[in-house]
């Protein structure tokens, strides 16, 4: 319920990030890391305090940061229904 909130009331939306990053051990590599979480665009909180934590505790360097963000529920999907179910 937390996720449909989130969507629907404080316009974040799924935000996957493709992350580069060189290897510790051998910096001429690179290897991918994809993110995935739910983040208000454009301005991304919660990619950038990932990225801020990745910076300070992981050694492997950023090379380059890949963003794309959509939004899953729409006001025009979503629709009210006047209806009580009891189990």
């Amino acid at each position: 319920m937390a996720d449909f909130e989130l969507q629907f009331t404080s316009d974040y939306r799924l935000t996957t990030a493709q992350i580069f990053y060189h290897l510790p051990d051998h910096p001429k590599f690179l290897q991918e890391f994809i993110w995935q979480d739910y983040d208000r665009a454009p301005i991304f909180p919660e990619l950038k305090q990932f990225l801020g934590f990745w910076v300070r505790e992981i050694e492997g360097k950023l090379h380059s940061v890949y963003v794309a963000h959509s939004k899953i529920i729409t006001p025009s999907e979503a629709r009210m229904i006047d209806i009580e179910i009891i189990a």
